[in-house]
């Protein structure tokens, strides 16, 4: 009977053990951008009434599944379904309406009356092409004009989560807490929403060859590295002067090791230069807040058995994994400043 009992406590122990817990994981995976309790940060709300009642379990898994590309938003293809399910069981917590069945149902609207009538209705808050809002979330890098930031309707993992009933339904009805409104209420009919659902439907294409080529973007290689053909010192000083040539402005010099070990002992052939751009450093931020995670730039010259090597980050690389698009721009534009100083430090 003891040796039952023992099974039996190990059998519930295991199962127990197995469960995946929703709250755990969105504490892990989520919380950091959409906020402990879902109220938004660098993502959007999660617990608005108005989008968790709007939403079938299927969309929330599928977001959850194909991210955003390009839109902060990561896929996350590392959770189990069952992992999945936990999850959106735990963002389903926060409302106590049971949530909508998904229908697929496919609206049959003429795209190119959409395309004028989202010229008119929805291009000031998505943009022209349905690439969304600027900035991130509800707090943080955003302009305060708009409490929330729009969504890019034309980007592949949303086009690929969305149904045309949701769709249609968020555009008849709005969303209450956010700047979209009826659009019933502002005048279109059921057959003008129905052309703009098209029109929408109609960005597929465009959004799977933007996430094709989001996927190739960046190098594969961390840091840009190249040869000095000058000894410390001089390279160091060629560097203080290119950093400035590019209008950028030196805040430190130090010895790479600087804190890591006891003063004076530091490595005296490892120097780090730490600069910056304020504006363009607060436009990078504006865009989005984690860039600070890899500002002030920094160039690192290592001079070993005579070789002087300068090296810094690739901010191609590190764009990549921001899955920003936006802050693409800025990574390319930071990745031809480092190159060019690390040129003119070497000429």
């Amino acid at each position: 009977m003891r040796i039952i009992a023992c099974l039996f406590i190990a059998f519930l122990s295991a199962n127990a053990s197995a469960a995946p817990h929703g709250d755990e994981l969105y504490a892990r995976h989520c919380s950091s951008c959409h906020g402990n309790d879902g109220k938004g940060g660098v993502g959007v709300p999660l617990a608005l009434p108005s989008f968790l009642d709007s939403v079938s379990d299927e969309y929330l898994q599928k977001t959850i599944r194909q991210g955003r590309p390009g839109r902060i938003m990561p896929a996350f293809d590392v959770l189990s379904d069952a992992q999945l399910t936990a999850v959106v069981k735990h963002l389903r917590s926060w409302s106590d309406k049971p949530a909508p069945k998904e229908d697929n149902s496919v609206i049959k609207g003429n795209a190119k009356k959409g395309k004028v009538l989202f010229a008119k209705y929805c291009m000031q808050c998505h943009g022209e092409d349905g690439s969304g809002g600027k900035g991130t979330g509800v707090t943080f890098s955003r302009k305060r004009d708009l409490p929330i930031i729009a969504p890019a309707l034309n980007n592949a993992g949303f086009l690929a989560s969305a149904t045309d009933v949701m769709l249609r339904d968020t555009i008849t009805y709005g969303r209450e807490g956010t700047p979209m409104t009826s659009m019933l209420v502002a005048g279109l009919t059921e057959t003008d929403i129905d052309d703009i659902v098209s029109y929408i439907r109609s960005m597929e294409e465009a959004a799977e060859r933007s996430k094709q080529a989001l996927n190739g973007n960046g190098s594969d290689s961390p840091v840009i590295m190249v040869d000095s053909p000058y000894d410390l010192d001089e390279t160091v000083a060629n560097l203080k002067q290119a950093i400035t040539d590019q209008n950028f402005t030196l805040i430190r010099t130090e010895y790479l090791e600087h804190g890591l070990v006891e003063e004076g002992k530091e490595n005296k052939k490892q120097v780090a230069l730490h600069f910056c751009n304020f504006g363009f450093l607060f436009k990078a931020l504006s865009v989005d807040p984690r860039v600070g995670m890899f500002l002030p730039c920094r160039v690192t010259v290592i001079e070993n058995d005579g070789k002087v090597q300068v090296s810094t980050i690739n901010p191609k690389r590190l764009g990549k994994l921001f899955n920003n698009h936006e802050l693409d721009e800025y990574c390319d534009e930071m990745y031809e400043v480092y190159s060019t100083l690390l040129e003119d430090a070497t000429l």
